[in-house]
């Protein structure tokens, strides 16, 4: 059962609050200007109707607490101590002088009890705040993702597979604890080890993981098979690795504390361990329109990830005139999709194709006509459709007599002949004036990211598995929003306690 956001005033609670409150902080502007109500209601279908035992606390107030302790990178802990010590953080919250406070429990619970469903409609709600102010223009979509470092080490083989084991021992310590102690003399090692293994090392840790796997499998509850699946998958990656030193697993595990968490790359040089949070960005007001969390190993501009991004803000009824991103989402189908949609694709070329045929940088494609207008405004006088694009055959007698025939490839026969392919076809539409400017302001996005890992902590994961980094996410660029909404919006005005209580 929810318990209810208490709005009544307090005699006392509003004389502690008149004279011990700041007259302006961020935090007012925000109780001031943004309705949390939503809170309660977008989590009802994740409490139970039963009355029985103790009333949970409002997750309007769980939600809030959760706010302060991303918006000042606290920890679970750090917050709780704040709310009760800090009077404006009290007030924030909805809690009254001698109210009870969420202790740190509730607040893993609550994000236990949600999951990142949960978050992700409390996000969407405050997107759709955003929306109803009018402040996503509707200009400019920026599409782009930032490495998230994962909370694990990295570890060979060696530490990966002795912590493997050592996790399913600890499993299996809850059911069975003789059986546990059994694998554990045999099969755990709390030695690390901190420098290359050999040969000899690899080829013993394999061996015995291997027989581990034999005594155990199929022998415990399904959360424990899981872990040992886990392991055996781990195992066979690092054999075939050991027998070929130059193989690459594409979906490599590479943590025994964080299953999820996979290699990326941030360059071609350097890689990291962890998750994407891949974003989509009103560009004019900044503020985050939708937010999703993959694993490092992902490429955030593959075509399913790219259709994800643009239908949750279809779905939402955000509607840009045009996307703009970096060469890694340069494709026909993205193209393809963002078209699809009716907005624009502001995206530069992966490949320097351009390089090597600046002459079609000149020409127009006219998507009416399904034409190519040549430099001196001629169209061509027959076109051939093939499988992987159009050949565009110009006029024997204007290419002869044609000043600027020098720019074009060479003729053949006096009759210059262009193959434009079907994703070029598609860069050619998007050829304009506002493609430069697009390309310039595509680099706010990185602002965000900055702004995100320098004072909200989503440079690193404080949680494993991805679920748990998605909350993360979703909880980082809420804050971000929030305080983008108060910003954008006009001034409040001055506070009075009578309009609303302390609730």
């Amino acid at each position: 059962m929810l318990r209810k956001e208490s709005t009544q005033k307090d005699f006392f609670d509003s004389y502690v609050y008149e004279r011990l409150l700041p007259k302006k902080h961020l935090l007012l502007d925000i109780k001031e200007q943004i309705d949390f109500s939503f809170v309660d209601e977008e989590v009802k279908p994740f409490y139970s109707d039963n009355t029985c035992g103790r009333p949970a606390f409002a997750p309007a107030i769980i939600f809030k607490m959760l706010f302060l302790e991303y918006q000042y990178n606290l920890s679970d802990y750090g917050v709780v101590e704040q709310v009760k010590t800090n009077i404006l953080f009290r007030y924030f919250v909805g809690l009254g002088i001698s109210d009870d406070t969420p202790d740190d429990t509730t607040l893993v619970k609550f994000r236990q009890r949600l999951g990142e469903a949960g978050f992700k409609k409390l996000f969407d709600k405050i997107v759709k705040q955003a929306n109803q102010k009018d402040l996503i223009k509707g200009k400019l979509k920026v599409l782009d993702a930032t490495h998230i470092q994962a909370d694990a080490a990295l570890q060979g083989a060696v530490n990966l597979l002795r912590g493997g084991r050592r996790m399913v021992v600890n499993k299996v310590l809850k059911t069975d604890p003789y059986q546990a102690q059994q694998l554990k003399e045999k099969f755990v090692t709390n030695e690390r080890t901190f420098t290359k293994p050999s040969e000899d090392e690899i080829t013993q840790e394999l061996a015995m993981t291997r027989d581990f796997i034999k005594e155990t499998k199929n022998k415990f509850n399904p959360d424990t098979e899981e872990l040992i699946e886990l392991l055996e998958t781990a195992l066979n990656q690092q054999q075939r690795k050991a027998n070929d030193p130059n193989h690459k697993e594409p979906d490599e595990i590479a943590s025994s504390s964080d299953k999820d968490a996979r290699y990326g790359h941030k360059s071609d040089k350097k890689k990291f361990l962890g998750y994407k949070a891949h974003i989509s960005l009103d560009e004019e007001s900044g503020i985050v329109t939708s937010a999703r969390t993959i694993i490092g190993n992902r490429n955030e501009g593959a075509h399913e990830e790219v259709k994800q991004l643009l239908e949750e803000d279809k779905d939402k009824g955000i509607k840009q005139e045009a996307v703009t991103a970096d060469s890694l989402y340069d494709s026909y189908e993205n193209r393809n999709r963002i078209h699809a949609q009716q907005m624009r694709a502001f995206i530069p070329s992966r490949t320097r194709n351009r390089k090597k045929r600046p002459y079609l940088e000149n020409f127009i494609y006219d998507p009416q006509k399904d034409t190519l207008i040549c430099p001196q405004g001629y169209s061509p006088i027959s076109k051939t459709n093939q499988e992987q694009g159009t050949l565009y055959i110009f006029s024997t007698t204007k290419c002869r007599n044609c000043p600027s025939i020098h720019k074009c490839p060479k003729p053949n026969n006096d009759r210059v002949r262009i193959f434009v392919s079907n994703d070029y076809r598609l860069k050619l539409v998007d050829n304009i004036p506002d493609r430069k400017e697009a390309l310039i302001k595509r680099k706010s996005i990185e602002r965000k990211f900055g702004q995100t890992k320098k004072w909200h902590g989503l440079a690193r994961a404080r949680y494993r598995q991805r679920w748990r980094v998605a909350i993360q996410t979703l909880m980082t660029f809420s804050v971000v929003n929030i305080k983008r909404i108060v910003t954008l919006s006009p001034p409040a005005s001055e506070y009075a306690l009578c309009r609303g209580g302390f609730g």
